[in-house]
C-alpha cells in the first residue's frame, strides 16, 4: 500500500499513511456471511427458474452441439477409449490391468440419478461433475475415472461433452469385455454449473433415511416423492441392507421401489444388477478412517481429487470406495454369467469385511468360490455378495428372472443390453435427439414413439381457415385455451418427454386426469374431430391436419380472439408437422407420472403438500423451461382467459373473462382491495373492496405470490403498467410451450 498524504480524506476515507483496506474482508460482499435463505428460509426461490445460464457457457449460446458431435470419426474416438481402457496409470493403476469396470460404474452412477417421478437426473449435462453429485457418498473415487479420461476429452474438445463421453466409455468398457451393446446416442449437450434447484431429499446426513414413512420393518413404508434413492447420497439403495442391516427381504422391497422410481421393472432390474456385478470389484480393503473427505471439502491443492487415502499407496490393493472387499466373480473382466452362477450354486453366509461393514462369503471355502487378486500376482481372495445380491436369490419374483438368465445366457446378454441402453439413454427424450451412427433401428416404447409425418402439412390459407371453422363452433376461448394448455404442457424439459406433439392428451391416461377438466376436454376434442374430419375430407391431395396441430392451432385462434377482444391485433406463431400417435404407442403406466399433482398455470392443487404451492409452481415452470417473467406472463393470460382446471373464479380478477387483458395484475395490485385468508393455513383469501367491505375476488396462494414476491411483483407491475407488451410477451410465452417439443424440427436438438 501506498505512503502518503490525502489531506481530503474524511468520513472513514484512508488517512495519511494509512491503508485504506484496514478489514479483513475485501472481495466485494462475496464472503461466507449469512445468505438470503438463511435469512429468510421460506422466501421464493425465484432465481431457480434462471438456471443454467447461458453467462457461463464458455462455448457461447450459437454453439450446435449437435451437429459437432455428429461430425466426429466415433470410431477413432472409440478407438482412443479403448486404448486409456488398457494403459494402467501408475496414480490409480487399474484393477486387473483393466478399467472397464471402474468405467461402467462411473457411466452407470452418473446416469443413474434420473427418476420418472419429475424426470430429472441422468447423465444429460454431464452434472456429476458438480456438487453435489459429485461427492455423494456413493460416487466415491469416479472423480480418478473422470481424470483418466481428461487426454480424450483434450483432443476432441467441444466436439465431445462429458455427458457423452462418460457414457460411450461405458459402452467401450462393456464391449472391451465381451459384450454386444445395443446401441449409443450422442447429443449430451454439457451444463456449466451446479444444478441447484433438484430436490435429492431433506436429510443432511449421508445414509439418513427421513425419507421413508410408516413401518420399514413390516415393509408397509412410502419412499417420498420425487426422490429415486432409499438414502442421501446414494445412487438406489445401501448395498449392505437398508439402514447397514442385512435384512434380504428388505433389500429386495427397496431394490424393487427405487428401479421402479427409475422406470424399470423387474427383469430389467435383474438384468441391470446381475450385469453390473459381472464386472470388477468392490472396495474395502482397509479401515475407513484412512479416507479422506470428498472432493467438495478437499484443499485447493488437492485440484478436485477427494477421499484422498493414507493406507499403503493409497490406490491398487489399499482402494477404498464403498467400504465392501471383494469381487463377484472369477473372471472379472469377461462378460460371462458368472455372477449368477455363484449366486446360485454357492452357499452364502453373512460376515464382516476388512473394513468393518456387513458382506456375503461361500460358507465353504474352496478353489472354486475363490477370485485372483486385483493387483497381487498370485493372491487370491474368497468370493463376495453383498446384500442386494443375495436379495435377488432370496425374492421369488427376483429370483425367477434369475433363473430364466441362467437358463439362457444368451437372453440375458440382451436384456443387459437393453437395459444398459435404457439406463443410459433415459433421459434423452425422443429418438429424434439422438446423433451417431450407433443409434439402433429399432424404436422402443419407453422413448414415447410418435409417427413419422406422411402427409403434406398445412399451408397459411388452411390455417386460416381452420382457425374461422374452430372460432365459429361454439367452443368458448377459456375451452379451446385450456385443450391446448393440457395437451403441450405435460413437457418436461428435465427429460424432454410429453408435449404437444402426438395429441396424447386424447389417450389414455392423460384424458382422464382430474385436472384436465375430462367432460370439457371431451367435448373440444370431439369438435376439433369433427372439424379435422371435415377437412381431411375434402382435400384432393396428401395434405391433412393431424389432431395434435389442430388442438394447438385451435389455442392459437382463441388467444389471437382474445388478444382482439381486448383491441390489440397480434399474431399468434403457428408450425404445423405434429402427428398422432395411438394408444398402443403409449406406455400408459409411465406416462402416469407426467400428471400434475399440482399446477399453479390451471389453479390446481387438491390437497395440501409440504412443499407449498407457489414452490410447486416455480417447480413446474422450471420442468417447462419458463423464466419469471415467462411463468408472470401465463399465469396472467390464462387467468383472465378463463384456463381454471374447474372454471373456478380463483385468480380471475376481471370482469371480462375470456378476453386477454391485463387485468389480472392491475387489480391484484390496485390497493383498494384487501386481501384476507379464508382458512387457518392459507390456501383460499378474498379481495375485499376497502370502502364496501363487499368480496371482489377469490384467489389461491398460486396468485397472490405475483404480489407477495418481490421479484415477481417486479415483473408483474410491468405487465399491469404496459397492456400491449403483456400480451406480447403471453403469447411469446405461449408459443415456447407450444413448440416445446418439436425436436423434429431443424435446429431443435
Amino acid at each position: 500500500m501506498q505512503n502518503g498524504t490525502n489531506s481530503g480524506a474524511s468520513n472513514g476515507a484512508a488517512t495519511a499513511g494509512k491503508c485504506p483496506f484496514r478489514g479483513s474482508r475485501i472481495g466485494g460482499g462475496y464472503g461466507d456471511g449469512p445468505t438470503l435463505n438463511d435469512w429468510w428460509p421460506d422466501r421464493l426461490r425465484t432465481e431457480l427458474l434462471h438456471q443454467p445460464s447461458n453467462r457461463a457457457n464458455p462455448l457461447g449460446e450459437g454453439f450446435d452441439y449437435a451437429a459437432a458431435f455428429g461430425a466426429l470419426d466415433l470410431d477413432a474416438v472409440k478407438k482412443d477409449i479403448f486404448a486409456v481402457l488398457t494403459e494402467s496409470q501408475d496414480w490409480w493403476p487399474a484393477d486387473y490391468g483393466h478399467y472397464g469396470p471402474q468405467m461402467i460404474r462411473m457411466a452407470w452412477h452418473a446416469a443413474g440419478t434420473y427418476r420418472i417421478a419429475d424426470g430429472r437426473g441422468g447423465a444429460a449435462g454431464g452434472m456429476i461433475r458438480f456438487l453435489p453429485l459429485s461427492s455423494w457418498v456413493d460416487n466415491g473415487n469416479i472423480d480418478k475415472s473422470r481424470r483418466l479420461l481428461w487426454p480424450i476429452k483434450q483432443k476432441y474438445g467441444a466436439s465431445l461433452s462429458w455427458g457423452d463421453l462418460m457414457i460411450l466409455t461405458g459402452n467401450c468398457a462393456l464391449e472391451s469385455m465381451g459384450l454386444k451393446t445395443f446401441g449409443f446416442s450422442g447429443g449430451r449437450a454439457d451444463n456449466w454449473e451446479p444444478d441447484t434447484g433438484t430436490y435429492w431429499g431433506n436429510e443432511t446426513e449421508m445414509l439418513a433415511r427421513r425419507r421413508w414413512e410408516g413401518d420399514a420393518a413390516a415393509g408397509e413404508a412410502d419412499l417420498e416423492n420425487p426422490v429415486g434413492a432409499s438414502e442421501m447420497q446414494l445412487i438406489y439403495v445401501n448395498p449392505e441392507g437398508p439402514d447397514r442391516n442385512y435384512n434380504t427381504a428388505a433389500a429386495a422391497r427397496e431394490i424393487r421401489e427405487t428401479f421402479a422410481r427409475m422406470a424399470m421393472n423387474d427383469e430389467e432390474t435383474v438384468a441391470l444388477i446381475a450385469g453390473g456385478h459381472a464386472f470388477g470389484k468392490s472396495h474395502g480393503p482397509v479401515d475407513e478412517k484412512n479416507v479422506a473427505v470428498a472432493p467438495g471439502g478437499a484443499s485447493i491443492e488437492d485440484q478436485g481429487f477427494g477421499w484422498k487415502n493414507s493406507a499403503g499407496t493409497g490406490n491398487a490393493e489399499y482402494t477404498f470406495t464403498n467400504g465392501i472387499e471383494g469381487s463377484w466373480t472369477q473372471n472379472p473382466t469377461r462378460w460371462d454369467n458368472e455372477y449368477l452362477e455363484n449366486l446360485f450354486n454357492f452357499e452364502w453366509e453373512p460376515t464382516k469385511g476388512p473394513s468393518g461393514t456387513t458382506q456375503w462369503k461361500p460358507k465353504v471355502d474352496s478353489p472354486e468360490s475363490r477370485t485372483p487378486d486385483a493387483h497381487v500376482e498370485g493372491e487370491t481372495h474368497p468370493l463376495m455378495m453383498m446384500t442386494t445380491d443375495i436379495a435377488l436369490r432370496d425374492d421369488p419374483a427376483y429370483a425367477a428372472v434369475c433363473r430364466k438368465f441362467l437358463d439362457d445366457f444368451e437372453y440375458f446378454s440382451d436384456a443387459f443390453a437393453r437395459a444398459w441402453f435404457k439406463l443410459t439413454h433415459r433421459d434423452m427424450g425422443p429418438r429424434s435427439r439422438y446423433v451417431g451412427k450407433e443409434v439402433p433401428a429399432e424404436e422402443l416404447i419407453w422413448q414415447d414413439p410418435i409417427p413419422a409425418l406422411e402427409h403434406d402439412v398445412i399451408d397459411d390459407s388452411d390455417v386460416a381457415n381452420l382457425k374461422t371453422r374452430v372460432l365459429s363452433s361454439g367452443l368458448s376461448v377459456s375451452a379451446l385455451v385450456s385443450a391446448a394448455w393440457a395437451s403441450a404442457s405435460t413437457y418436461r424439459d428435465s427429460d424432454k418427454r410429453g408435449g404437444a406433439n402426438g395429441a396424447r392428451v386424447r389417450l389414455e391416461p392423460q384424458n382422464g386426469w382430474e385436472v384436465n377438466n375430462p367432460a370439457q376436454l371431451g367435448d373440444v376434442l370431439g369438435t376439433l374431430e369433427k372439424i379435422r374430419g371435415e377437412f381431411n375430407g375434402g382435400q384432393s391431395g396428401n395434405k391433412r391436419v393431424s389432431i395434435a396441430d389442430l388442438i394447438v392451432l385451435a389455442g392459437c385462434a382463441a388467444v389471437e380472439k382474445a388478444a382482439r377482444d381486448a383491441g390489440v391485433d397480434a399474431s399468434v406463431p403457428f408450425t404445423p408437422g405434429r402427428t398422432d400417435a395411438t394408444q398402443e404407442l403409449t406406455d400408459v403406466e409411465s406416462f402416469e407420472w407426467l400428471q400434475p399433482v399440482a399446477d399453479g398455470f390451471r389453479n390446481y392443487q387438491t390437497r395440501m403438500f409440504e412443499a407449498t404451492t407457489e414452490t410447486l409452481l416455480i417447480d413446474r415452470a422450471n420442468l417447462l423451461g419458463l423464466t419469471a417473467p415467462e411463468m408472470t406472463a401465463l399465469v396472467g393470460g390464462l387467468r383472465v382467459l378463463g384456463a381454471n382446471w374447474d372454471g373456478s373464479a380463483h385468480g380471475v380478477f376481471t370482469d371480462r373473462p375470456g378476453v386477454l387483458s391485463n387485468d389480472f395484475f392491475v387489480n391484484l395490485y390496485d390497493m383498494r382491495y384487501e386481501w384476507r385468508a379464508l382458512d387457518p393455513v392459507k390456501m383460499g383469501f378474498e379481495g375485499v373492496d376497502r370502502a364496501t367491505g363487499r368480496r371482489a375476488w377469490t384467489a389461491t396462494r398460486a396468485d397472490l405470490i405475483f404480489g407477495h414476491d418481490e421479484q415477481l411483483r417486479s415483473v408483474g407491475e410491468v405487465y399491469a403498467a404496459e397492456h400491449q407488451r403483456f400480451v406480447h410477451a403471453f403469447i411469446a410465452a405461449w408459443h415456447k410451450v407450444m413448440m416445446a417439443d418439436r425436436f423434429d424440427l431443424a435446429g431443435r436438438g
